[in-house]
């Protein structure tokens, strides 16, 4: 289970839920425009938003937080390969699984177990025709921020398959 929110800051796409432990950021959930917002409440969920706000300004900020990779072992293979893919560029289910030796299934498991999206860009990672899906789902309002996020980082994607 998660921690309470430590901030809870505006994004175009969501309001973006923000989870930290001592000195880790430990999860970032988008809530959906509406959600009441949170001013952060310490230097960590201060230093994340501050990241957030330069992603928004410039899509090929890399984020520089401090974070755990926390799942399985295949699971954090899966994020290590994700976290390299640059802002503009994306991969498919089955290149990362190809690159781990494993299958497209469980290569999109582990992305919608994803629980630091922006940081781990799980949206670089789309299907072999299409957008593939986004947050354990292939349509509504995940895949509608998958696809914000691709345009914002001028990802060239068949994005209107979903």
């Amino acid at each position: 289970m998660l921690e309470p929110y430590q901030a809870k800051y505006p994004a175009p796409f969501a309001v973006l839920g923000i989870h930290a432990a001592g000195e880790f950021l430990t999860g970032i959930e988008y809530l959906p425009h509406g959600a009441a917002l949170l001013a952060p409440l310490n230097r960590l969920a201060e230093r994340v938003c501050r990241q957030v706000r330069r992603y928004l300004d410039d899509p090929e900020f890399r984020f520089d937080l401090p974070f755990e990779y926390r799942g399985t072992e295949f699971q954090c293979r899966v994020w290590r390969a994700i976290h390299a893919i640059p802002s503009g560029r994306t991969l498919t289910y089955v290149d990362i699984a190809r690159d781990l030796g494993s299958a497209p299934r469980p290569v999109g498991g582990a992305c919608g177990a994803n629980h630091l999206p922006l940081v781990i860009p799980c949206h670089r990672v789309v299907g072999s025709g299409g957008i593939g899906g986004f947050m354990n789902s292939r349509r509504g309002p995940g895949i509608e921020i998958k696809r914000w996020l691709l345009r914002h980082e001028g990802a060239e994607v068949g994005m209107d398959h979903a």
